[in-house]
C-alpha cells in the first residue's frame, strides 16, 4: 500500500523510542544520586513505579483500548520513572502502585494513549496522591547530610511553616544552607534533590536536540525575576531566587516535565508564554498558596492552556513569506 501526502516531506532520524530512551538515560545519574542519599528504598519506589506503569499500560491497551502492546516505545517506563522522582522515599509501596494506575489509566490511556493526553501523566498521578494522601506525600526521611533545620521536611515546607509563625528568614535558613541545597544535601522527593545532575541532563537533551531552551529558560527565569522582586522588597520574609530554584522540584519540572512534547505548545513563542505561566503560578502557590511546592500544579494548569496557546500563537507556515 502506498501512502501519498502533500509536501513538504521531512524526515528525522529520531523515533519515539529513541527519544524516550535518551531521556531515561539522562535521568540515570539522578536516580543513582537518590540511591546514594536514600538507599535501597529509592530503588524499591522507582522499580515499583516503572513496573506498575508498564503493567497498567499493557493491560489497558490490550483489553480496554484494543490497541495491542505499546511498551516498546518506552513512554510507560519514562512515566513511571518521572512519577517515582516526584515521590518521597518513605511512601508506602501500595501508594506507588495507586499513583501509577492514576497516571497511566487517567492521565494517559483515558485520552487514547501516547500523543493524545492533555496533561502530563506522571504529574496527574503525583497530584492525585498529594491531594488524597497529603501526610504520606509530605513525610520525608532525613537525608544523610541534610541541612541543619530542614530535618524531616523539604526546605520549602520548613521555611513556609516558619514564616507563618512570624520568624524572620535570618533565623530560618542557616549559613551555607543554599550551597548545601545546590549540592543536593536536602530532604525532598527522589528526583528533586539532585539539581546539578538535572541541569547536566537538560544540557545533554539540548545538545541532542530532544528539547529546546525556550520552556526551561522561561520557567526558571520567570521564577527568578518574580522571586527577586519579592526578595528585594522584603528580604526578611521572602526567600532569594536561588532558594526557589534549588529548594524544590523546579528544575525537574522545568527540564523534564514541562517540556513534554504532547502537553506543551508547538511554537517557540508559545513555549515562552507557556513557560512564563508555569514560573509565575509556581511562585504564587509557593508564596501565598496552601502548598509549599507549586510546580506540579502550575504545569498541569498550563497544560490545560496549551490548546488556547496553540490557537492564538501558531508556528509560521512552511514557505510563508515574512512580512516586512
Amino acid at each position: 500500500m502506498k501512502i501519498v501526502s502533500p509536501s513538504p516531506h521531512l524526515h528525522g532520524g529520531d523515533s519515539t523510542k529513541k527519544i524516550m530512551l535518551t531521556v531515561v538515560l539522562t535521568l540515570l545519574p539522578v536516580f543513582a544520586f537518590s540511591v546514594f542519599i536514600y538507599g535501597l528504598q529509592a530503588i524499591y519506589v522507582t522499580a515499583v513505579a516503572v513496573l506498575s506503569c508498564m503493567v497498567f499500560e499493557f493491560l489497558i491497551g490490550k483489553y480496554l483500548l484494543k490497541i495491542g502492546n505499546t511498551l516498546s516505545d518506552w513512554s510507560a517506563a519514562l512515566t513511571g520513572l518521572l512519577l517515582a522522582f516526584n515521590l518521597p522515599a518513605t511512601i508506602p509501596i501500595w501508594l506507588v502502585v495507586l499513583g501509577s494506575a492514576v497516571a497511566i489509566g487517567i492521565g494517559k490511556m483515558s485520552f487514547g494513549g501516547l500523543g493524545k493526553n492533555l496533561f502530563n501523566p506522571a504529574l496527574v498521578g503525583r497530584v492525585f496522591l498529594l491531594i488524597s494522601f497529603p501526610v504520606q506525600m509530605t513525610s520525608f526521611e532525613m537525608a544523610g547530610a541534610t541541612v541543619d533545620g530542614f530535618t524531616g521536611a523539604t526546605p520549602l515546607g520548613f521555611v513556609k511553616e516558619a514564616l507563618r509563625q512570624g520568624k524572620p528568614l535570618t533565623e530560618i535558613i542557616p549559613a551555607g544552607g543554599i550551597s548545601d541545597m545546590i549540592m543536593g544535601f536536602k530532604d525532598g522527593s527522589l528526583g528533586e534533590i539532585a539539581g546539578l545532575l538535572i541541569i547536566f541532563g537538560g544540557l545533554v537533551l539540548l545538545f541532542r536536540k530532544i528539547i529546546t531552551w525556550h520552556i526551561p529558560v522561561a520557567v526558571l527565569s520567570t521564577m527568578a525575576i518574580f522571586a527577586s522582586v519579592l526578595w528585594l522588597v522584603d528580604p526578611l520574609h521572602y526567600v532569594n531566587p536561588l532558594f526557589h530554584i534549588f529548594a524544590g522540584g523546579a528544575l525537574l519540572g522545568a527540564v523534564y516535565m514541562a517540556t513534554d512534547y504532547v502537553t506543551s505548545p508547538m511554537s517557540r513563542a508559545g513555549m515562552l508564554v507557556y513557560g512564563a505561566g508555569i514560573g509565575l503560578i509556581t511562585i504564587l502557590i509557593r508564596v501565598w498558596g496552601a502548598y509549599p511546592e507549586g510546580i506540579s500544579f502550575a504545569i498541569l494548569i498550563m497544560n490545560a492552556c496549551v490548546p488556547l496557546i496553540n490557537m492564538y500563537i501558531k508556528p509560521k507556515r512552511f514557505g510563508e513569506k515574512i512580512k516586512r
